[in-house]
């Protein structure tokens, strides 16, 4: 221990090294400095950031994940947010809509709009969106098994808005595989799933050529106990998963590498964060080039969303999360991301009320426009210490990628529990680390109150659950039956040949087919799947 000046007893600290177990030496030096730095921002191979001027230009897209109970609810938060300023929309699906049931399953009973917007018809859809052009901004949506089903259900609401497929922008998360590494709200089999994520590339390529078909997501694997590294290694090699099978579908790799993005944590660690971010840019660069034969330099820049860490937000004295999400923020807008949520300081209870996701949005635009960090691509480019931790987390990151690759691709690792085993003992690492004390959480295990801080929560309305079943019992009712059966016998032969599903999809939404019923179709087809757990 230590006395500081006030009188303040500060625990020195225990050990000198990253989040991710990388030693940190007391000084760097010139020796530390990468030879990737002759190469300005917006050169290849874009360690310091994928344009030359960066934000000069423009700044990050602001986009706030928000979504709750009913569509009616979530579409005056987003009328709310648009006029706050932020400048794109990220929605957030409760837990039956992520897991294919509709609201009056006996599964959905109790999480109906609790962690997201209840979404089971293309009329809730429309409600969604009701007065919001889609032509207008752009949409990204945190979806994965089910993501294809709520793409189709976005396009047929831009064809009623009269918006053409190719005035939409946004990004539809459908990363399958992060969800068998991490996040587990998977329905189908890992190849049947993939062989979905592929129609949605296909289409989106060939159909949809300004929206983003696929969000590689780290974000998850880091929320589920990762280290940096290991998060940018399984999310990098996800995406040359997805790339692996696109290819096979038979398209070139420049036709749709411009239109992948990634979206990735940024946690407490700050220039950890930073270098991981430059050197994902880097790795993804060489990857396409190297390995793919990409040549389209739109395929070798990696672009990238970025949230704060949900995982890192406590209850404890939860008015440190705001310094704690701004730390981070910072972070991911120094690493170059190129669109940005910041968590609100009351996550670690509930959804964020309306005070808290302002002050979130707050946040990003003091960075934006008080901090004056925005004049200068990659203003910590050429610090010894960065430039040793983006070579470092480079170096541990391929080394994750050449064994996955050993072991066949993605698929196969995560059949041989392989990114899940080396998260889970991450994560048990760093909660011993915690109990030992040799990590410090403020509030936590140092620095506790015994008072309360009493912050305003949002609540659910439990009449949600109720309104979204009736609403949906109503919608059967009305709309036309054997125009619904037909849509779905023809979109099981679909899946059950080598067609692409999505055109069977639009049909099935068109004629309001729900969530649920197009779901337990494909269920018909594919079947579901059952992890073996590896504790």
């Amino acid at each position: 221990m230590k006395d500081t000046p006030g009188g303040v007893r500060v625990p020195l600290a225990l050990s000198h090294q990253t989040l991710s177990g990388i030693p940190v030496e007391p000084v760097y030096g010139p020796e530390a400095v990468s030879p990737d730095l002759v190469h300005p921002p917006g050169e290849f191979p874009y360690v310091r950031g994928i344009h030359r001027d960066m934000y000069r230009g423009r700044l990050w897209t602001m986009r706030q994940f928000s979504g709750f109970a009913t569509p009616e609810e979530t579409n005056a938060r987003y009328h709310y947010l648009l006029e706050q300023g932020q400048t794109g929309l990220s929605v957030a699906f409760d837990l039956p809509t992520l897991m294919g049931y509709d609201a009056d399953h006996p599964n959905s009973l109790g999480e109906v709009g609790k962690c997201g917007v209840s979404i089971c018809s293309l009329e809730d859809m429309e409600t969604l969106f009701r007065g919001i052009p889609l032509g207008d901004v752009s949409v990204s949506m945190t979806i994965n098994s089910p993501a294809n089903v709520i793409w189709a259900m976005y396009l047929a609401v831009a064809e009623k808005q009269g918006v053409p497929y190719d005035k939409l922008a946004g990004t539809l998360q459908n990363d399958i595989l992060k969800e068998f590494i991490a996040q587990k709200e998977y329905i189908y089999p890992p190849r049947p799933s993939m062989r979905l994520v592929t129609d949605t590339i296909e289409f989106a390529t060939r159909y949809v050529p300004r929206y983003n078909p696929v969000s590689i997501s780290g974000y998850h694997i880091r929320e589920a106990g990762s280290t940096a590294v290991q998060e940018l290694a399984f999310t990098l090699r996800d995406g040359i998963e997805y790339v692996d099978w696109a290819v096979a579908r038979g398209l070139n790799v420049d036709e749709f590498a411009p239109r992948l993005s990634f979206f990735f944590n940024a946690h407490n660690d700050f220039f950890e964060e930073i270098a991981k971010y430059r050197a994902a840019r880097k790795i993804w660069a060489e990857l396409m080039r190297n390995r793919y034969g990409a040549r389209d330099e739109r395929s070798w820049k990696l672009r990238f969303h970025t949230q704060t860490a949900g995982c890192s937000l406590t209850w404890q004295q939860p008015y440190n999360n705001v310094v704690r999400t701004a730390l981070q923020a910072l972070a991911a807008v120094l690493g170059g991301t190129q669109s940005l949520h910041t968590n609100s300081l009351d996550e670690a209870y509930a959804l964020p009320s309306e005070h808290a996701v302002t002050l979130a949005l707050r946040t990003q635009q003091i960075i934006a426009h008080e901090s004056n960090v925005a004049s200068v691509a990659d203003p910590l480019g050429g610090s010894y210490y960065l430039e040793a931790l983006t070579a470092e987390i480079e170096r541990r990151a391929l080394d994750y990628i050449h064994r996955i690759d050993q072991m066949g691709g993605m698929i196969p690792a995560i059949e041989r529990n392989f990114p899940q085993s080396e998260i889970a003992d991450a994560s048990f690492d760093y909660q011993q680390r915690i109990e030992r004390d040799d990590q410090i959480i403020v509030g936590v295990n140092r620095y506790q109150s015994s008072s309360g801080e009493q912050i305003e929560l949002l609540q659910i309305d439990r009449t949600a659950e109720q309104t979204q079943c009736e609403k949906v019992a109503a919608l059967r009712r009305r709309r036309d039956r054997a125009r619904v059966d037909a849509a779905l016998n023809r979109l099981s032969q679909a899946a059950g040949g080598d067609q692409n599903t999505m055109p069977f999809l639009l049909d099935a939404v068109r004629v309001y087919a729900t969530v649920g019923e197009i779901c337990d179709t494909l269920r018909g087809v594919f079947g579901t799947y059952q992890e073996t757990s590896v504790l």
